[in-house]
């Protein structure tokens, strides 16, 4: 199939479709032509991409994994290499995650203490700075 029905059966866009066939996710051959031709195989590729992406991983991540993928969501053999592979984008997960978390807490703070100062005009003015000139 071509790579416009590939498109339409899997909902995922051309310019994707190359860009995974670039990153080396996707097999296409060439047809006389010289348009690219995909199998059946394809559709089942192109979905278990999807769903891998879907779970935050990066296309190196998903070259890495979908020789151990069986299925459309895929279902992942516990191939050694897999499992490290996973465990270490958990770990960067859980660090991403602390990050933001230690984020928002700063930032409620803020909101915290400048609720507490009510509603006191910031920088506080006291008629004798730059802030008024007289005219």
């Amino acid at each position: 199939m071509r790579i416009g029905e590939l498109s339409r059966r899997t909902g995922v866009n051309t310019h994707q479709l190359r860009y995974y066939e670039a990153q080396g996710l996707l097999e296409a051959d060439r047809g006389t032509n010289g348009y690219r031709e995909y199998d059946e195989t394809a559709v089942l590729r192109v979905k278990q991409i999807r769903h891998l992406l879907g779970a935050g991983l990066s296309s190196e991540d998903i070259a890495y994994l979908l020789p151990c993928a069986v299925g459309e969501a895929p279902e992942l053999l516990g191939c050694p290499e897999l499992l490290a592979a996973m465990r270490s984008r958990l770990s960067r997960l859980d660090d991403q995650m602390a990050a933001l978390a230690r984020s928002r807490d700063a930032l409620a703070d803020y909101i915290d203490a400048a609720e507490r100062m009510g509603s006191r005009t910031y920088p506080p003015f006291d008629g004798a700075g730059p802030e008024r000139v007289p005219a």
